[in-house]
């Protein structure tokens, strides 16, 4: 039997690595998908215009959104450089995989957090046909050691200690046929649902939010004086139970200050660059623009 395990963000893949070199029967390659799911459009994520409606908005996110080209009379449109392999590239290759040899098995590890829960209904969208061959290892609300030897929760994969991943091992089961259907349907429900903001309640049952549902938290912790963007985003996600991406809301931050909700101080590009304050005479009243 060969084996591929599939973890959802980078920061997963050295402590997984760690912990397949200490056990010869997880042997195996490691897929790691990059998108985060849990922001941003899905509408019409099976579709090219889907995919490149979603890359535009982390184009905008990053602040590298390209500026159009001007058409000139007379000549053809040049055609658009080649995109560097993506999730859907990712995607298609694992299961070109699964179809070559009838021997390999799939391992998704999922973490208690939105993004990994949102990409294992992404997938279990797209591997239906391998059902059997797909394993589910959820670390839903269980115990592991830390570096201390003291008992904690941990919501991402990174957090775990490569030798807890040999007990969690154990937790692996297939994707039942009832789960691939399910589950399926579920994603589909997020992607016409379309909301900005995708939160895990509990178990995989994830809720739609808005896309400025953070906002008067950023307003709340900005103040009359001058203080850094990263302090600002750092102050409202340290309070929640399960982390938002820096860069989203770094984007809301930008998006604030354009309409007039937060002055700024400084490049606008990464939330280490710039400042961010409360409007002069409305700083008592943050929603005022």
């Amino acid at each position: 039997m060969s084996l591929i395990h599939v973890v959802f963000g980078q920061p997963s893949v050295p402590v997984l690595a760690e912990a397949i070199g200490m056990d010869e029967k997880m042997q195996g390659e490691i897929l790691y998908f990059e998108d985060d799911l849990s922001v941003g459009p899905l509408f019409i994520l099976d579709t090219k215009e889907g995919q490149a409606s979603r890359r535009l908005w982390w184009q905008q996110l990053s602040g590298t959104q390209p500026q159009p080209v001007p058409e000139i009379q007379g000549l053809e449109a040049a055609e658009p450089e080649a995109e560097p392999p993506g999730d859907a590239d990712r995607v298609n290759t694992l299961k070109a995989q699964l179809k070559e040899d009838p021997a390999l098995e799939v391992w998704l590890w999922a973490g208690q957090n939105a993004r990994d829960v949102c990409g294992y209904y992404w997938l279990a969208s797209l591997l239906y046909d391998y059902a059997g061959r797909i394993h589910i290892i959820y670390l839903n609300n269980l115990p592991f050691l830390n570096e201390k030897g003291a008992v904690f929760y941990p919501t991402q994969l990174h957090q775990i200690l490569p030798k807890e991943f040999l007990k969690a091992k154990k937790l692996a089961r297939p994707v039942s046929l009832a789960e691939f259907e399910l589950d399926g349907e579920e994603w589909f429900r997020l992607m016409n649902e379309n909301a900005g903001i995708r939160m895990l309640e509990g178990g995989k049952k994830i809720k739609g939010e808005p896309t400025l549902f953070y906002d008067k938290e950023l307003l709340a912790q900005s103040g009359k004086e001058f203080v850094k963007a990263w302090r600002v985003v750092q102050q409202v996600t340290g309070k929640l139970k399960y982390p938002v991406m820096d860069q989203f809301m770094g984007w809301r931050l930008k998006e604030l200050i354009r309409e007039g909700k937060l002055e700024s101080k400084g490049e606008l590009k990464t939330i280490r660059d710039f400042e961010v304050k409360l409007p002069g005479e409305n700083a008592e009243n943050p929603a005022t623009v």
